[in-house]
């Protein structure tokens, strides 16, 4: 009996078990690999579901706490590539106000151990979506209005990849790095706000 190339099953096995009729040789219940489907899913050996398993990770390629200024270009340029066809960025700045009050300066100070935690945090995310790279690079330091305070890139083969390993990328950065930021308010005054 033939396999028909049109069939959109996963085996041999699922194919004659939606038969009328039995096939004409005896079955070897196996997996077999069969075809390629339309989107690209591999069907076969790999089952759906599976995918995320037998894919390779994306790459950490920044991720650091820096002094100086940051680079938008530096993150961008390092998550792009021939098999990225999506890339998402956030840029994280300081702004004017706050509660109603104006904020001349943001400080930033990090605990010793951020930078190995940014590469988790990095590493996690590249680890748990389906993305080619991610790069990351957060300032310390005195930063006035304006001034960039993070960035954040993911390059995907898809822009929804791309824009969700993004906002969890920023978000866990945010929530697990041990940053903190003290505001200065026009005024002269100043406190410090949660982690960052």
């Amino acid at each position: 009996m033939r396999f028909p190339a049109d069939a959109e099953t996963t085996s041999r096995y699922d194919y004659w078990n939606g038969l009328d009729r039995p096939p004409e040789r005896p079955l070897i219940k196996m997996m077999t690999p069969v075809r390629r489907i339309p989107y690209g899913r591999i069907v076969g050996h790999i089952h759906a579901g599976q995918e995320a398993q037998h894919r390779t990770a994306g790459q950490v390629v920044i991720a650091a706490i820096r002094e100086r200024e940051l680079s938008v270009d530096e993150c961008l340029k390092a998550v792009r590539g021939p098999a990225v066809g999506g890339v998402a960025v956030f840029v994280g700045t300081v702004r004017d106000h706050d509660g109603g009050r104006g904020v001349a300066a943001l400080e930033y100070t990090a605990h010793p151990r951020a930078g190995g935690e940014i590469v988790r945090v990095a590493a996690g995310v590249a680890a748990v979506h389906p993305v080619r790279a991610v790069a990351v690079t957060h300032r310390v330091g005195l930063l006035g209005v304006d001034d960039i305070a993070v960035v954040v890139a993911v390059g995907a083969t898809h822009r929804a990849e791309a824009f969700t390993a993004c906002r969890r990328l920023i978000d866990d950065v945010k929530e697990h790095v041990p940053i903190w930021k003290r505001q200065v308010f026009a005024d002269g005054s100043s406190e410090w706000v949660g982690a960052c």
